[in-house]
């Protein structure tokens, strides 16, 4: 099975076949129609309200999707070797927290960043060795670990609650200061999403977690360490989900017992929005992005329409479960062409 990482096949491997060159294309023109999907929402929005893209009003639209953009970024590594995180909003929940706490004893900023990045690395690292080495599989690993952070994070916080007061006042600035519309978090993310793609691309390491979640058996085969390739992406989509919680304390400076609760189906929903297919193997974290992006900004658009908020997760629904056909689609047209091609050459 060949891999279906974006860019140049490395020197020696077997050439691309028809059917993966499909996919590429069919996953290159799904990105590019969330984001023209995403330009005519906003031109239609700025149409019908002329305020919409004040400088206020762009950079309220890069801080709802900074956090869930960090995530997503994460999640979309597990999600190519056929994996799943569900604890990643109970992970950033209790990573925020434990960066409040700090802060709130008067410790240092850069400091409370770290314990948060650690701390989620604990939880990747925890998810990771139980389902690359313990062998369980990710669906039930992660949805234990989701219920077993959340307890631990509500027993620690109890019904306390950190907020911007306890704060140094320079830690809850740079969660909304920036330059000109655009804020610091969001300029984060974007360094961290531009490292990640490069890596997947230009990496070894990068591009044999395509091959492992297009056919684990063949990657085993072929050399490649499956067991430690799973347990790096559980621990990068960790502390990555770490890092958003200490920047969602910093953009909203409020932190407590249900922080992250439901988080982890938004997550889930934009990296499959975004083209990264749930079986594995095909997608990229630009789309991802682009997902985390759309799914964010559906919630400025409908109230700047005057359109209630009730319909954000109907239309979240709709919009996923035409990732999922479209996905589908793209099976089904690349086993036809599988089948015709392996058909000519007999």
């Amino acid at each position: 099975m060949m891999v279906t990482a974006p860019g140049k096949a490395p020197v020696g491997e077997v050439p691309r076949s028809s059917g993966t060159r499909l996919v590429d294309r069919v996953f290159r023109m799904r990105e590019l129609a969330i984001a023209t999907v995403f330009l005519v929402m906003i031109a239609v929005t700025q149409a019908r309200n002329s305020a919409f893209l004040s400088e206020q009003g762009v950079k309220d639209l890069l801080l709802n999707a900074t956090i869930l953009v960090l995530v997503a970024t994460g999640q979309s590594l597990v999600v190519i070797t056929r994996n799943v995180d569900l604890s990643v909003g109970s992970t950033l929940g209790i990573s925020a927290f434990a960066a409040g706490v700090h802060l709130q004893g008067g410790g240092n900023p850069v400091v409370a960043v770290l314990l948060a990045v650690l701390t989620g690395v604990g939880s990747g690292l925890l998810n990771g060795l139980l389902v690359s080495v313990g062998q369980v599989p990710a669906l039930v690993v992660t949805l234990g670990t989701l219920y077993i952070i959340r307890g631990i994070d509500s027993l620690w916080v109890g019904a306390r609650q950190i907020t911007a007061a306890d704060l140094p006042g320079g830690f809850v600035d740079f969660g909304s200061d920036g330059i000109s519309a655009v804020p610091w978090p969001a300029l984060i993310a974007l360094a961290v999403l531009v490292a990640t793609a490069y890596h997947l691309k230009h990496y070894g390491s990068g591009r044999e977690l395509y091959a492992l979640g297009s056919h684990p058996e063949a990657a085993r085969l072929a050399g490649i360490p499956v067991r430690r390739r799973i347990l790096a992406a559980y621990t990068f989509c960790g502390a990555l989900a770490g890092l958003a919680g200490a920047l969602y304390l910093a953009r909203f400076g409020n932190v407590d017992s249900g922080t992250g609760t439901g988080y982890e189906l938004t997550v889930v929903s934009a990296v499959v929005v975004g083209g990264v297919v749930f079986t594995g193997g095909s997608g990229s974290v630009y789309g991802a992005a682009l997902g985390a992006l759309l799914l964010t900004s559906v919630n400025s658009v409908l109230p700047a329409l005057g359109v209630s908020s009730v319909w954000v997760l109907a239309i979240n629904g709709i919009l996923l479960l035409l990732a999922i056909s479209a996905d589908r689609i793209v099976a089904v047209r690349v086993a036809a062409a599988l089948k015709k091609r392996n058909a000519r050459h007999g």
